[in-house]
């Protein structure tokens, strides 16, 4: 099968065409031709500081954790699933995993479900990592309807599907972003959104609400950033971020009584610690999106296998609006 291989790591690394074995389909597990996949950043991590993020694979290695495809052999002991299914699913493209940048591809079936029937496939490989960590943060924060909530960095890859899904459950959304496009893809979505560049966190909770600060805050950005997460939250608010690789204060988070929610998914894949729990949340997510409740953003440039270097220096540099995604 042809495969995209780095053999090395760094800003500069490439990725090489090569031909390697199909997978052996084996227990638990299904092999699946993979008709899309998606860049996440912490692919581009992986790509650029290698051996010094504790989760990338050894050399050479097939990256790539998002995909979208067709079973084509199902191993003993799975159920649930059958020859010629469109699946899609995280489950590869770091440690011992071997990625979505190969034709085909060897996947743990408790880790994918049935792709949502309403998405074509570039659409569903750009939402497994991104719809399961926005879940995931939501319900451990106990978003519910009524409730004002505060998306940090809604037009990022998580913080766009955050702010459907807490819009899905039926809260009053809010959303940082830069930019009249973001803005404008973002009331689309029926959230309000906000100029972090322009406003103050003081000035948009006392504009939005009154002063009290909002029930929950959702922050995709992170790093020092959650700090101001701390400042938009409400007394016993909850506060949910993906990047907490930082030395935070938190002297205001306890004059709040707040909880502070740290989302990793990629948990279940690193120590193969209660993996059915993201196929069902893919489940859940497929209902969401085929009732129209959800759709991830696409950027507007297509890309195919032999493009994957061209695709992660796209997401890079910045320039992209909405999921990366590469045809395989």
């Amino acid at each position: 099968m042809k495969a995209m291989t780095l053999t090395q790591y760094g800003p500069e690394a490439a990725f090489q065409p090569v031909d390697l074995d199909r997978p052996i389909v084996t227990p638990g597990h299904v092999v699946l031709r993979v008709v899309a996949t998606s860049v996440n950043t912490v692919d581009t991590m992986i790509k650029t500081m290698g051996k010094d993020l504790p989760l990338s694979p050894d050399l050479p290695a097939v990256l790539g954790m998002d995909f979208a495809g067709i079973i084509e052999e199902v191993g003993p002991g799975v159920s649930g699933f059958s020859v010629g299914d469109e699946v899609y699913g995280c489950a590869g493209g770091l440690a011992d995993l071997q990625g979505a940048l190969a034709e085909y591809m060897l996947a743990d079936a408790r880790l994918i479900a049935l792709k949502p029937k309403s998405l074509t496939m570039r659409e569903a490989a750009a939402l497994p990592l991104v719809g399961i960590t926005a879940f995931e943060g939501l319900q451990r924060a106990n978003v519910a309807a009524g409730q004002k909530v505060l998306v940090q960095g809604g037009a990022g890859g998580v913080g766009h599907v955050a702010v459907q899904l807490a819009q899905d459950l039926g809260a009053d959304v809010f959303t940082t972003a830069s930019g009249a496009p973001q803005h404008e893809i973002l009331r689309g979505y029926g959230a309000t959104p906000i100029d972090y560049r322009v406003e103050q966190v003081a000035d948009y909770v006392a504009k939005h609400t009154g002063g009290a600060g909002f029930d929950v805050v959702f922050d995709s950005v992170g790093g020092a950033n959650v700090a101001k997460s701390f400042e938009a939250a409400a007394l016993n608010g909850h506060v949910a971020t993906t990047v907490a690789m930082v030395e935070l204060d938190l002297t205001l988070a306890h004059m709040k009584g707040l909880s502070l929610h740290v989302v990793f998914m990629l948990i279940p894949m690193l120590h193969d610690a209660h993996r059915a729990t993201h196929g069902a949340i893919l489940a859940k997510l497929a209902e969401i999106a085929d009732r129209g409740a959800l759709k991830p953003l696409l950027d507007s440039h297509e890309f195919a296998l032999d493009e994957v270097g061209a695709a992660y220096e796209r997401l890079m540099g910045g320039g992209a609006m909405g999921k990366v995604v590469i045809s395989v």
